[in-house]
């Protein structure tokens, strides 16, 4: 890899992570522990806002933005693929967005590259899934926009109750979208099923941000940890 390559990762890396130790950044490039230390002096000495020090970490401050950023192969790949997910499982608004931000990084890409968004050989099949009656870009937006939202759900025994709920964010399970959020009936964590969710009236009351009731949260609280955490906001 070109060091100017080995920078650019580096400053990915430090974006995406709160604290990344030299260990862990030399691993993940496949260098020293000595050459990500140059490595770090020479992104603080071109102005690269790299805080902390050896034994304890590295942070970059927020705010800095990178010069426009190009794609190796395998990012358009898995930029494609990724795409091609949306595209077969979720519903046409975001399909629609997936395809306009491939045609967007298409036009940036220089002109040996542009053909491989077309090129790549992994195809995406739809998956089944049980219809579902609210509409899926309002409650992305009552999540984007913390709105209240209440919502009439029937849950697997046919049972059905009327929750008001803090919507944090959407699980995919299979073929299966989940809406994971804090419940005010339960005053805790609870995922319902997007499909049995049969109707759904957005608040103009919005919810605050409370220690211990974000999306991260409950994912910790189930478990989950490493990369997947690594892009959800505390």
């Amino acid at each position: 890899m070109r060091r100017a390559d080995r920078l650019f990762r580096l400053v990915q890396i430090l974006r995406r992570r709160k604290l990344c130790r030299a260990c862990d950044l030399a691993e993940e490039l496949e260098v020293s522990e000595r050459t990500i230390y140059r490595d770090i002096r020479d992104l603080a000495a071109s102005g690269v806002p790299v805080e902390g020090e050896a034994g304890v970490g590295y942070i970059l401050r927020d705010g800095y933005d990178l010069p426009p950023l190009m794609f190796d192969a395998d990012e358009i790949e898995a930029l494609v693929v990724a795409a091609r997910m949306v595209q077969s499982w979720t519903d046409p608004q975001m399909a629609r967005a997936a395809g306009d931000a491939l045609t967007k990084i298409e036009a940036v890409l220089p002109e040996k590259m542009r053909g491989l968004i077309g090129g790549v050989p992994i195809a995406v099949a739809e998956i089944a899934q049980e219809p579902i009656a609210i509409s899926m870009p309002d409650l992305r937006r009552a999540i984007r926009e913390r709105n209240l939202i209440d919502i009439d759900y029937t849950d697997a025994k046919g049972d059905e109750t009327r929750r008001r709920v803090w919507p944090l964010g959407m699980l995919f399970f299979g073929s299966t979208w989940l809406l994971a959020c804090w419940c005010e009936l339960r005053e805790a964590f609870r995922v319902f099923r997007a499909d049995r969710i049969r109707g759904m009236e957005i608040s103009t009351n919005k919810y605050r941000p409370v220690p211990g009731r974000s999306l991260r949260d409950y994912l910790i609280s189930e478990g989950v940890e490493g990369e997947i955490l690594n892009g959800i906001g505390r």
